[in-house]
């Protein structure tokens, strides 16, 4: 998705293998932090959403329950998510495209959000795991909409992305302390 209307990046080292790192990226369960369930139960009461939780378990198994798609994979070095969706609504329904009609989606009244999580090498044995949030909204109303509630919302989107970093350095790290013992 080379064009975007917002984009949200953040980056954390990790001494453990890209592999291992994107492993514990995928396997994350984002709903174990307090305050992640606090900011989705705030986002549910000020937008009078039904209040549905996500489901508990690892990210990606999450993100596709929500209904969200992949779009590419690296084998042991990134994953894209992608998913269609009225996200100001307040029970946000994520569509998947398949990958090959995502780039060309064009329906009207809807925003396109990429979201790729990715681990490249990084010294001797080490990683630097990255995510990478993109969204475009398909027209000018959409395009509105979409900033309206950004605005509102994007300080608690940053603020998981950050509470999701550190989990996942302690997972990765984890892991690959346990492979070197067992050596």
């Amino acid at each position: 998705m080379p064009r975007f209307d917002v984009v949200e990046r953040h980056h954390i080292g990790v001494d453990a293998p890209p592999e291992v790192t994107l492993a514990a990226a995928c396997e994350q369960d984002l709903m174990q932090s307090p305050l992640v369930r606090a900011i989705f139960a705030t986002r549910a009461h000020l937008m009078c959403a039904s209040g549905r939780t996500p489901v508990r378990s690892g990210l990606l198994a999450q993100m596709r329950a929500l209904g969200w798609g992949d779009l590419a994979a690296i084998d042991g070095r990134a994953v894209v998510l992608g998913a269609v969706t009225r996200p100001w609504q307040a029970d946000v329904v994520f569509r998947a495209i398949p990958p090959e009609a995502f780039a060309g989606f064009a329906e009207p009244g809807y925003v396109k959000i990429a979201w790729t999580l990715r681990a490249d090498p990084d010294g001797e044995g080490g990683s630097v795991f990255s995510t990478e949030t993109r969204a475009i909204a398909t027209d000018e109303q959409a395009r509105a909409r979409f900033r309206r509630y950004w605005s509102l919302v994007s300080p608690g989107v940053a603020l998981i992305r950050l509470l999701y970093l550190q989990p996942v350095r302690r997972l990765a790290e984890g892991r690959a302390r346990a492979v070197l013992a067992a050596r």
